[in-house]
């Protein structure tokens, strides 16, 4: 609830800084993750860092089945705007329940398959419209999920 306090902010290096946090959710697991090359954009460094907290924590939670899981923190350009995404390789989702993911306590699986409170992605929600941006996922079940954002303020690519 307190006010928005932009500066410039790398999302690659938060981005890394965010997956050295979380090496504890990776121990006595094959992990692999790609950190591509993302533009800066102007945001609360923050609450863009909780965002990444929340998507990376996610994917590390519903790739656990995975021998080998895989992770991907990267950019594409629509009407050359960045979009960044985080991709997995886990368990996905059905598509018909898209409506109700980033719901309040809205959940997929059991709670003895994957803990969690349900709060994660409309964190991840709140957050990214609070920056002007949008939220999206695509995924298929068994086959992961990629999970989109924007914030207003990026530079266009060129």
């Amino acid at each position: 609830r307190q006010s928005i306090q932009k500066s410039r902010v790398s999302l690659a290096q938060l981005a890394r800084g965010v997956w050295e946090e979380l090496s504890s959710e990776r121990e006595n697991r094959r992990v692999e993750i790609t950190i591509g090359d993302l533009p800066d954009c102007q945001a609360d460094p923050a609450l863009l860092k909780q965002v990444l907290v929340n998507l990376l924590s996610t994917a590390l939670k519903f790739t656990r089945p995975r021998e080998v899981a895989q992770s991907e923190v990267g950019v594409l350009y629509l009407d050359r705007k960045p979009v960044y995404f985080v991709r997995d390789n886990g368990v996905g989702f059905d598509m018909q329940y898209e409506d109700k993911l980033f719901g309040v306590f809205q959940r997929f699986h059991r709670v003895e398959e994957f803990e969690g409170t349900g709060v994660g992605l409309a964190t991840v929600q709140r957050i990214v419209h609070r920056h002007g941006g949008r939220v999206w996922a695509e995924a298929e079940v068994d086959k992961g999920a990629t999970f989109y954002f924007t914030v207003e303020g990026e530079a266009a690519h060129e």
